[in-house]
C-alpha cells in the first residue's frame, strides 16, 4: 500500500530541504508588488521582496493559486500514492482552500480530502508536519484527517508589528488611527481567531506586547513557533525566553513570506502555539 501523499500551500513557509526529502507538493500564492507578480517562495528566499515593500509606498495585492495549479499538483502526487490530503491556509484569509476544492472536484476524486485549517504560518507546517510523519507510519487518511482536526482545536497564533504603516495601507487601519497610535507608541496584538486575523489588544511598545504574547502561550505547550518578517535578531531572544520558560517544548524560527508579511510589515513577530 502507497502511504498517503501530502499537500500544501506557500504559507506554511516550510523549509525547501524538508519538502524535497519527503515529498511535499507546494502550491504558491502570488503577490504582486509595483506592477511584478511574483509566485511566493520558501524561506530564504523573501529578502528582494521586503526590500522593495520598505522602498516603495506601493500596497502589494496578493492572490490564490489558479484551480489548475492544484489539479497539477494533485496529478504529481497520484504519480506517487493513491490518496492525497491537502492541508491549506486560512478560508477566511485566502481562497486557496476553495481553489483546492473545484480542483478536486474537477478530477473526479473521491481519494482527496481537503481540510482548512483555519491557520497559517508556523501552525500550519506543524499540521504538515503532523500528516507527513503519519503518512510514514502508513496511517490511513482517515486517520491523518482526524488527527490534524483534532491539533487543528489546540492552537494559537497571536502575532505584534513594527510599524503601523502596513496596516494603515492594507485598510486595517484608517490614517487617524495610524498617527495616534504611532505617536502612543501602541503595538496591537493579532491573533488568529476562527481563521480570521483579529486586533484583540493594544499594548504601550513592543517589549510589554511579546511580553503579553508569551503570557498567552499555554504552560503545557508542545511546540512553539516563532515567526518573524525580516526580524531573526528579535526572533532568537525571544527564543532565549521562550527555551527557559517553556523548557519542554519544540520550540523553532520560521521566516514569514510576502503572502502574510506583507499585511504585517518588516519586523513583525508572532508566536505560534500548539499543545
Amino acid at each position: 500500500m502507497s502511504r498517503v501523499q501530502v499537500i500544501t500551500d506557500s504559507t506554511a513557509y516550510i523549509p525547501k530541504e524538508y519538502i524535497k526529502e519527503n515529498e511535499i507538493e507546494v502550491v504558491p500564492l502570488s503577490v504582486e508588488l509595483c506592477g511584478e507578480v511574483q509566485k511566493e517562495g520558501f524561506p530564504g528566499e523573501f529578502d528582494d521582496f521586503f526590500y522593495k515593500l520598505e522602498n516603495t509606498k506601493d500596497y502589494p495585492k496578493t492572490s490564490q493559486p489558479a484551480v489548475g495549479e492544484f489539479i497539477e499538483a494533485y496529478e504529481r502526487a497520484f504519480k506517487r500514492g493513491d490518496e492525497i490530503v491537502a492541508i491549506i491556509f486560512s478560508s477566511k484569509l485566502s481562497g486557496a482552500y476553495n481553489s483546492a476544492c473545484t480542483a478536486a472536484n474537477m478530477l473526479n476524486s473521491d481519494k482527496i480530502t481537503v481540510i482548512d485549517t483555519e491557520s497559517a504560518v508556523g501552525n500550519l507546517k506543524v499540521l504538515v508536519e503532523t500528516a507527513v510523519d503519519l503518512s510514514k507510519q502508513n496511517a490511513s487518511r482517515q486517520e491523518i484527517v482526524e488527527a490534524i482536526k483534532n491539533v487543528r482545536e489546540n492552537m494559537s497564533i497571536n502575532l505584534t508589528v513594527e510599524s503601523l504603516e502596513y496596516l494603515k495601507r492594507g485598510g486595517r487601519l484608517s490614517n487617524v488611527e495610524a498617527v495616534i497610535g504611532t505617536l502612543l507608541n501602541i503595538k496591537p496584538i493579532i491573533g488568529l481567531i476562527e481563521g480570521k486575523l483579529i486586533a484583540t489588544e493594544k499594548i504601550r511598545g513592543k517589549k510589554k506586547a511579546i511580553n503579553n504574547m508569551i503570557d498567552k502561550v499555554p504552560d503545557h505547550v508542545k511546540k512553539i513557533s516563532i515567526g518573524h518578517v525580516q526580524n531573526i535578531d528579535e526572533a532568537l531572544e525571544l527564543k532565549s525566553i521562550l527555551e527557559t520558560k517553556f523548557s519542554n517544548a519544540r520550540i523553532t524560527i520560521d521566516e514569514i513570506g510576502p503572502v502574510i508579511g506583507a499585511h504585517l510589515g518588516p519586523k513583525a513577530i508572532g508566536i505560534c502555539s500548539s499543545w
